[in-house]
């Protein structure tokens, strides 16, 4: 079992940046996947991002060259770094992670960009 912590979510103007955190309870060296997906209001939940354990990474289309993913083993924490917001950028981010055994999520952090 692993608990994942979300953090870094808030309020910005459209154009900013943010950079979310994805903290584990524990190692996250055996995660094969670890994912960041977003859930808009009235929404159902979307994948955004997800790295691989060897670092590979994949975006969806309305972030590339805007979203980047990474992930600290050695701090057992995965990031997303928000550049250029936009406000349908909006939504509750969760994170997840993938192991052998079982997938796992965070509870979310909000996520607001205006106009």
């Amino acid at each position: 079992q692993v608990q994942l912590v979300e953090s870094g979510g808030g309020l910005v103007q459209a154009g900013g940046s943010l950079r979310l955190s994805c903290a584990a309870s524990r190692s996250i060296f055996s995660m094969n996947y670890m994912r960041w997906h977003r859930q808009a209001p009235g929404k159902q939940r979307d994948f955004v991002a997800s790295i691989s354990s060897r670092g590979n990474t994949n975006y969806v289309d309305s972030v590339k060259g805007r979203f980047t993913i990474s992930r600290d083993n050695a701090k057992n924490t995965m990031y997303l770094q928000m550049n250029s917001l936009k406000p349908e950028d909006t939504a509750v981010y969760y994170c997840s992670g993938q192991d052998p055994l079982a997938v796992y999520w965070g509870q979310g952090t909000q996520v607001t960009v205006s106009t």
